[in-house]
């Protein structure tokens, strides 16, 4: 019984050997080695492309198609013209037209403590961002858009996890949520394209970031109506700060650039936008999330 145990002690061993001598042999020759989720190289941002290796003819010309995150092919999508789809952050069914005839002026008075206390929050969080981006509009939008990223994921969070401990349905805010941060996510996956932020800009970014997520989970917490509040006072801002980026556009002041690719696909714009339309339809967008708020 014991040689037994030994020796299939020793079988395991060597076979966990053997499997991590071969990952660690693929990872040296660069290649992808998917085990247990784990990939030896970073996945593709945008679009299915396709990514061939072919070792220097030494596999008799056998090319090796590797796509999607988990190195397995995934779906092949295509356009309501017959041509491929290249995004992978979202899909053509996730696209729509953003509503322009919202009400941008919209404005919730504060009235009680709580929505004071959300208001002056806000207001107190805008003035360093003043003094930091100045009039640098597309890096304002890139970190407004990395921090307004993030209640929506929060919240949907919460609520989830909520729902499951006491076996009730959400109303439907768990999808809303998470739809809101999905959303603000492509404002940044566009103003990206856009504007190439500096190194001490990303390091910010993880600064601001990290901060932001903490405080408002634990503002979700205590009170989701002061949390909601103060998204909705934030999207006010945005409103702001969109709107004075359009103005430096008709300017001059920034080059109304074309519009980037993304966005031409997920606001299902003309195919000769500019970035003054982009604008347009991500301001839009916040408007709609501040209602929700």
């Amino acid at each position: 019984m014991m040689m037994t145990r030994g020796t299939s002690r020793v079988a395991r061993f060597t076979t966990a050997g053997r499997l991590f001598s071969a990952v660690k042999g693929a990872a040296a020759e660069g290649e992808k080695f998917p085990v247990m989720g784990v990939r030896w190289r970073s996945s593709l941002t945008l679009g299915e492309k396709e990514q061939v290796n072919n070792k220097n003819g030494e596999d008799g010309g056998n090319k090796e198609v590797v796509a999607s995150y988990w190195g397995i092919k995934g779906e092949e999508v295509k356009k309501e013209d017959g041509t491929p789809w290249k995004w992978n952050c979202f899909r053509p069914w996730e696209t729509y037209q953003a509503d322009l005839t919202i009400d941008l002026k919209k404005h919730h008075v504060p009235t009680t403590f709580l929505d004071k206390l959300a208001y002056w929050t806000v207001k107190s969080l805008r003035f360093p961002t003043d003094v930091f981006f100045q009039r640098r509009y597309g890096c304002r939008a890139m970190m407004l858009e990395t921090v307004a990223a993030v209640p929506g994921m929060v919240g949907g969070m919460l609520l989830h996890c909520k729902s499951l401990r006491r076996f009730e349905h959400s109303g439907g805010w768990i999808k809303t949520l998470l739809d809101e941060a999905e959303n603000e996510r492509m404002h940044l996956m566009t103003f990206m394209e856009v504007s190439q932020p500096r190194w001490y800009e990303r390091a910010l970014v993880f600064t601001v970031q990290g901060v932001f997520f903490n405080a408002y989970f634990l503002a979700y917490l205590a009170s989701p109506k002061l949390a909601h509040r103060v998204v909705g006072y934030l999207e006010e801002e945005a409103i702001h700060s969109y709107t004075e980026f359009l103005k430096e556009l008709d300017k001059g002041t920034i080059e109304n650039v074309p519009a980037p690719a993304i966005a031409i696909d997920y606001w299902r714009l003309p195919a000769d936008s500019t970035l003054r339309d982009v604008v347009m339809v991500v301001r839009a967008d916040e408007a709609h999330h501040r209602d929700v708020n």
